[in-house]
């Protein structure tokens, strides 16, 4: 194999690790200060200039903590679990496309450190593994609010996760790959001149899916709520019922694990609806930047851009956190098995339908 493969390939998953920590850091803080804005008070204002430094502050104070473990047979997973839960949350960023590809020195590189051909399929089971790491921590710790949470962690994610599989269908029988490049690459640019063919004539549509699946983007944005446990979903570890949910018993960087893989999970499913939905690193006149100012800097403004929609996605979590109020149970199990999935079924049969209509 190429060395320099192999070397490209290192830098590639080094810096896009080293952009999630960071990211994912400093959520904690943007969603403080966002928070106190939408409360209006004062956020975090104390640690550097700005409160720059409070994510730092609070890993300091993550790591001096004591380390406690509760009296439980299963001193192990109880260690295990958040390891788990944040092993699983940084594997599934091995396979997005951060960008298109850059030429340096005659070779080209994919700004992406795996591109394999089922990489939705990749992604799906590396999040159901996920739930693993909440019941092991929750049975674990030898706690009645532990395990509750930990119980309704799962069969939320489990519940929903059908929901969002469903809707992903539609999304591939319209790109007709289960590459999460080969996606982004089927919503090229921002306007699809032969996006419908009727007959011999073709009609204009937008390219990204957003515009030609928004029941499918609708569905998946509520489920990825529900997989990331946010408001309105965060039920698993509400402290007005269960005291911290799975995590209750956790201390030191065994609950930053937990706390910390939340934001990662949240980084990675606003990437992954940016990819599927908002065209990825695709831009209006990305073909004109690259026919006249160069292929690097085409792809360079579309790492922009990509970084510009998660991110903007990961606002869009924090706002709704501040905003909506958190749903009862029974209503969040209604939402999902009677409405999101048959409205998924739904979407994918009339899509069927449009799909063998407009290509015949």
């Amino acid at each position: 194999m190429d060395i320099l493969f192999i070397l490209e390939k290192s830098v590639i998953i080094l810096v896009v690790f080293a952009i999630t920590m960071l990211i994912a850091l400093y959520s904690t803080f943007g969603e403080r200060v966002f928070a106190a804005y939408f409360q209006d008070r004062l956020g975090p204002n104390r640690a550097g200039p700005l409160g720059l430094l409070q994510p730092l502050a609070d890993g300091v104070k993550m790591f001096t903590k004591e380390d406690f473990i509760p009296d439980t047979p299963n001193k192990f997973l109880f260690i295990f679990g958040p390891f788990m839960f944040m092993t699983t949350a940084l594997i599934s960023s091995s396979v997005i496309p951060w960008g298109d590809k850059l030429v340096i020195m005659g070779r080209t590189i994919q700004l992406q450190a795996a591109d394999i051909n089922v990489a939705i399929l990749f992604v799906f089971g590396v999040v159901s593994i996920g739930v693993y790491g909440i019941m092991i921590g929750g049975w674990a710790s030898n706690n009645k609010f532990s395990l509750l949470g930990a119980v309704r962690a799962s069969s939320q994610m489990i519940s929903y996760e059908v929901a969002m599989g469903l809707s992903i269908i539609a999304v591939l029988m319209v790109s007709e790959t289960l590459s999460l490049r080969g996606i982004v690459e089927k919503q090229h640019g921002f306007i699809d001149w032969t996006a419908i063919k009727i007959g011999n004539t073709y009609l204009p549509w937008f390219s990204w899916y957003v515009f030609k699946q928004p029941l499918a983007f609708l569905i998946f944005l509520i489920c990825a709520f529900a997989e990331t446990n946010r408001t309105p979903f965060d039920l698993p570890e509400c402290e007005s019922e269960l005291v911290g949910g799975y995590h209750t018993e956790y201390s030191s960087m065994k609950l930053g694990f937990y706390l910390f893989a939340e934001y990662i999970n949240m980084f990675i499913s606003s990437a992954l609806i940016a990819l599927l939905f908002f065209g990825g690193f695709n831009y209006p006149g990305m073909d004109w930047v690259s026919n006249n100012i160069g292929v690097n800097a085409a792809t360079l403004l579309g790492v922009g851009a990509m970084f510009a929609k998660t991110l903007f996605g990961i606002f869009f979590y924090m706002w709704v956190r501040w905003t909506v109020a958190r749903f009862r149970y029974d209503q969040l199990m209604n939402l999902g098995w009677k409405i999101l999935i048959p409205l998924a079924i739904v979407n994918i049969v009339v899509t069927g339908a449009v799909v063998l209509f407009t290509t015949n």
